[in-house]
């Protein structure tokens, strides 16, 4: 079973190796993770990241969990608290990503759809949710989280970018992320009406 959490101490070995094979996708698994970087300093760091804290200049307020499936870390999700216009254009409100070897197997989806709950228990009411068109994976995982799309967001992005909208109201039960004494309810502006079944 998937359970999205916190990351730990413990979580050093797998997180870092995960980091390295998602690095060479170019993709960014561990958000602000130098080499140099000591463990527990990135984990304190991601702790503060929900209430705003050692954010970097021109990042939002988000929660930052790792997919953990028997104890094996699988993938891993960002949920930003609030929009910027770069995550307006590019990024959404939810980011993740699932490691090479456990792919194909609904983990996307199941990740996708616990950020959801997530998401709401932020403050977020709609989400927005954008991939790479050639990213059939994620398409699927955005569908099956009952998402509707919307037109790509910037013709002009290196890559074509398909972006989907979703209620966080659903019947879904995860565990509540850890909550800041401000919340923060910002949507997109390119949100409609979406009911999502799960």
């Amino acid at each position: 079973m998937l359970t999205l959490r916190p990351l730990r101490l413990d979580d050093e070995a797998a997180f870092r190796a995960g980091h390295e094979q998602m690095a060479a996708e170019e993709f960014p698994f561990g958000f602000a993770l130098e080499p140099d970087t000591p463990w527990d300093d990135y984990v304190r760091m991601v702790a503060g990241w929900p209430c705003g804290v050692n954010l970097r200049e021109g990042w939002v307020p988000n929660t930052f969990l790792v997919a953990d499936v028997d104890g094996q870390l699988v993938g891993r999700v960002s949920i930003r608290h609030e929009l910027n216009d770069f995550l307006r254009d590019e990024g959404g409100h939810i980011g993740y990503g699932v490691l090479p070897g456990y792919r194909r197997r609904g983990y996307a989806t199941e990740i996708l759809r616990q950020a959801l709950v997530v998401a709401r228990s932020v403050g977020v009411d709609r989400v927005l949710i954008t991939c790479d068109d050639d990213n059939a994976g994620s398409i699927r995982a955005i569908e099956a989280c009952g998402a509707s799309w919307t037109p790509s967001a910037r013709p002009s992005l290196a890559r074509p970018r398909s972006a989907a909208t979703a209620s966080t109201k659903t019947g879904a039960r995860s565990q509540p992320a850890r909550s800041c004494s401000r919340s923060a309810r910002r949507t997109s502006r390119r949100c409609a009406p979406v009911s999502a079944s799960m």
